[in-house]
């Protein structure tokens, strides 16, 4: 156990946490700097590129926490920061030999008490399933980050990545079966077993369950790039009539979460998003979905893949966000690693906000 790690034995339902929606007041966003070749295969340099572009859109709205390996990958990064306009005082810097870039499914997830209290939920990440066995060591990364910011920390013993699950911050969550029932995460635990964890550790009481993920996501079929809440009682889902090898999975998806309600009883708002059709490298497609779309205090972060539907995503985006920049980032060489945007981003909630709901 680490210093910094303050394990609690009693669950955060027990004590009154919950994981608030991504809408909620952020302190931080939570990044890793890229750097593996064989992750990236059309260039870290390209995707260095996005990553300025994203720090340099939200970092006036919340913190960047940013993960590097060594010192000569901050004075790269800072460099490149500051040639971008960057303003440093906003990003603070962690230094770790992290092995990649996908904060979402291997970072903790933050969860704030009925007092605004924070604390983490330190799940076990496998590396989708033990596909990449030199990624495993990312799963210390919430370990490392509770050394710095002492927390309690919940450990629920499972595997689960935080791009599998979506939340409305009320009491309703979304998941695919494809995913949390695959027999390389838990294959010990039954249906039933896997949502009381859900319920004890991310303070939920609704849980919505989709089928399958899309072509070419590798990671068994992880919920954000398929639907995703936009507010307490609408879901955005990814839908293409046209898309062979996608159609009938996104079709049923669809039609699930039509029949589906909240927590409360209500039937849910569903909103169809168009996918931007076939994004491929070297003739392998590739999980390109608008779905993957980052909810930051004011600017939602959108990935855009050089396709004719990305105007018309960012637009339904716009309409659904009216509060909030809706701006697209071009992620045709980040989706070569297999994810986009919400892949690689981990929001951590502020304190200062109301959580008396």
């Amino acid at each position: 156990m680490a210093t910094g790690e303050s394990v609690v034995s009693r669950t955060p339902r027990e004590l009154g946490y919950c994981m608030p929606a991504e809408w909620s007041k952020h302190e931080a966003i939570w990044l890793a700097w890229p750097h593996d070749p064989t992750t990236f295969l059309s260039g870290v340099e390209k995707v260095e590129e996005t990553y300025v572009q994203i720090v340099k859109l939200i970092h006036r709205d919340e913190y960047v926490n940013l993960f590097v390996k060594d010192q000569a990958m901050k004075q790269k990064a800072t460099g490149l920061f500051e040639k971008s306009g960057v303003d440093l005082k906003k990003i603070r810097f962690f230094m770790f030999d992290y092995a990649d870039v996908w904060f979402r499914d291997y970072g903790p997830i933050f969860v704030l008490g009925k007092d605004c209290e924070l604390a983490m939920v330190h799940w076990i990440f496998n590396s989708w399933g033990e596909k990449y066995e030199e990624l495993l060591k990312d799963k210390q990364i919430p370990q490392i980050i509770n050394d710095e910011m002492h927390l309690k920390c919940f450990e629920p013993g499972i595997v689960l990545e935080g791009g599998s699950i979506d939340v409305n911050g009320k009491g309703t969550l979304l998941t695919t079966e494809q995913c949390l029932l695959n027999k390389n995460r838990n294959s010990y635990l039954k249906k039933e077993e896997i949502e009381k964890f859900l319920k004890d550790y991310l303070g939920v009481t609704c849980i919505v369950w989709l089928k399958n993920g899309i072509a070419g996501d590798d990671t068994d079929g992880h919920v954000d790039d398929l639907a995703r809440f936009v507010n307490p009682t609408t879901v955005v889902c990814a839908y293409d009539d046209g898309d062979e090898e996608n159609s009938e999975a996104l079709r049923k998806n669809y039609e699930l979460l039509c029949q589906s309600t909240d927590q409360d009883g209500r039937k849910l708002g569903v909103v169809k998003l168009p996918m931007p059709g076939n994004v491929a490298y070297d003739g392998k497609r590739l999980p390109a979905s608008y779905t993957n779309f980052y909810i930051g205090n004011r600017t939602v972060l959108v990935p855009t893949f050089e396709s004719k539907n990305d105007k018309v995503a960012i637009s339904i985006l716009k309409r659904l966000f009216p509060r909030r920049k809706v701006v697209g980032v071009n992620c045709v060489d980040l989706i070569c690693g297999f994810g986009a945007i919400h892949c690689i981003t981990q929001q951590q909630p502020s304190s200062d906000q109301d959580c008396s709901d």
